[in-house]
């Protein structure tokens, strides 16, 4: 993983191994200390927590990742090039363990130090970044992980243990135990029962774990180890989607202490869609994981701290500092709270839908699910711009997508563009005015009923994949008593609570201010949202505007 001989600027390679010129290492140098080195010297470990940066004055070092057979070599740093990947962003475990090759001379600069630096030198942010992005990318690639899953397709926990892995960006090794006798075998001999599959080896604790549940392996990835989640905020952000993600980077860039609390993964709905084309500033469109990731390291470029597979179970309002209660009990206080927690597609009502999570029924439509379906049929519901991205996208896999819409229109609830591509688009088959009316199956789903609402004509067909994309349900039960919510669960804000006679201040709430002060919402959980990425972007950082006003009333 050495530089090309004759490195160009625009090659991915040389951006993601640079070497710094000696104005910049200067400007690196008053933020750190000169260290001599020695070879055979570890610089840091897998699992090590806050790992220092460095640059190399003269000498050399290599970074390696052992496994079971021993080790094998990620890179090797020369002259002027510098060590860390999106984990000295994060402050995730590290990943890799670094060693001096030849003696010499290198900059040692702190955490605290580093963040500090790339806050304030625009420069330097931007070749540094683009590095450790471009860095966890080439060990994602290359199965460069610390936790390999072996699982099986036709496990619904291993397709949400993949997800959770994929969408928090973090380095893997997938088994497919369908395809990998040897694998099988392997668990065999260790009396591995079906019911245990998945099974993740976790080497950054030297766990084997079965079965495991999502927040079993963000504990044993380390993912929440270095926030301290229990101290006083300036802003707590509930929901780390568009929404949420944006009202961080704002808060943490204007100085704010914040926390940013996702059940899942960041992205929310958005995060699991194959394309966004109608984003301003990506003419040939955005996918929803690769803007998540990006605003995710910005967030935490400018100090915002991130605790992922935790869920609010319960808002404490009765006093300030407001608490959210977590599933594992910690209540975090807070000044000040974004709710952003976005909208869930709603199930319809089907006898046995429960039955086919995650065995066939699907409610996102990522890389992983479209190779689920390569070469076979699928069908989508939903008549909204998520339901037509994913029926393009899984098109490009699928032998056929069938997608079935409720409605006998399509043009006021999907864009024009969208419209365009599935009509013309052969390997789609669009149904107005169908609905699903039965689901088949012994374990997986196997058959799909649908009527034809006009005619009353019912077809049965032999399809194992469907993807339901309909509708919008709030998920605020957890704030029922504290919050003005509308008949369908909506939250309620501003104007809308002009005349709510248990606010409790003389001015009236601001613009996404709830009915209780210091509390907002913002994007698609809201009363009155516009369903559009750029709208819940735009309302996560008005919401931060809005907080200071709050904040400065205490």
């Amino acid at each position: 993983m050495s530089s090309p001989p004759l490195p160009s600027a625009l090659d991915a390679r040389t951006q993601a191994f640079p070497v710094l010129p000696k104005a910049q290492i200067d400007r690196i140098r008053t933020s750190g200390r000169v260290r001599d080195v020695e070879r055979g010297e570890i610089l840091f470990e897998p699992n090590d927590t806050a790992v220092p940066f460095f640059v190399l004055l003269s000498g050399g070092m290599e970074i390696v990742q052992p496994n079971f057979g021993g080790e094998r070599q990620i890179a090797t740093h020369g002259l002027g090039e510098f060590t860390g990947e999106i984990s000295m962003i994060s402050g995730q475990r590290c990943l890799v363990r670094g060693r001096v090759t030849e003696p010499g001379q290198f900059i040692e600069v702190g955490g605290d130090a580093f963040r500090s630096l790339i806050a304030k030198d625009a420069e330097l942010s931007e070749i540094l970044l683009r590095a450790f992005i471009l860095r966890r990318l080439e060990l994602i690639s290359h199965g460069y992980g610390n936790v390999t899953l072996l699982g099986s397709r036709h496990s619904a926990r291993t397709l949400e243990l993949r997800e959770f892995l994929t969408r928090n960006a973090y380095p893997h090794v997938y088994i497919d135990l369908d395809t990998d006798r040897s694998s099988q075998d392997l668990l065999d001999r260790f009396d591995v029962k079906a019911s245990e599959v998945p099974v993740v080896i976790c080497s950054v604790s030297s766990k084997v774990m079965r079965n495991p549940t999502i927040q079993d392996l963000a504990n044993c990835l380390g993912f929440n180890s270095t926030a301290d989640d229990m101290h006083v905020r300036d802003v707590i952000i509930v929901g780390a989607g568009p929404a949420g993600l944006a009202a961080a980077v704002y808060a943490a860039s204007e100085g704010l202490d914040v926390l940013v609390i996702e059940t899942r993964a960041p992205g929310g709905q958005a995060g699991s869609s194959s394309k966004i084309e109608n984003y301003l500033g990506f003419p040939t469109g955005v996918s929803g994981l690769e803007l998540a990731a990006r605003a995710t390291t910005q967030a935490q470029k400018f100090g915002a701290d991130m605790l992922i597979a935790r869920s609010v179970v319960r808002l404490d309002c009765g006093r300030r500092p407001y608490q959210v209660v977590l599933d594992s009990g910690d209540a975090p206080p807070a000044r000040a709270i974004v709710i952003a927690t976005g909208a869930q597609y709603k199930k319809p009502r089907l006898a046995n839908l429960e039955k086919f999570e995650g065995e066939g029924i699907y409610y996102g439509a990522t890389y992983i699910e479209s190779q689920l379906c390569g070469g076979e049929e699928a069908v989508v519901v939903g008549g909204g711009n998520s339901a037509g991205q994913a029926a393009v996208f899984l098109s490009q896999t699928a032998s056929k997508v069938h997608m079935l819409v409720r409605s006998g229109d399509l043009s006021s609830t999907m864009s024009r563009y969208l419209i365009q591509r599935l009509t013309e688009n052969p390997r789609i088959d669009l149904r107005l005015n169908t609905e699903i009316v039965a689901l088949e199956g012994d374990g997986h789903l196997e058959r799909v009923t649908w009527q034809d609402k006009k005619t009353g004509e019912v077809s049965t067909h032999a399809i194992q994949h469907v993807f339901i994309m309909t509708g919008a349900s709030p998920g605020t039960e957890w704030l029922r008593g504290c919050l003005a919510l509308d008949d369908k669960g909506f939250i309620l804000t501003g104007r809308d609570l002009e005349q709510n006679p248990s606010w409790p201040l003389k001015r009236p709430p601001q613009m996404l201010e709830t009915s209780l002060p210091a509390i907002f919402a913002v994007g698609d959980v809201r009363a009155g949202n516009v369903k559009r990425v750029a709208s819940a972007v735009g309302e996560g950082a008005i919401s931060i505007h809005l907080v200071h006003r709050a904040l400065a009333e205490l």
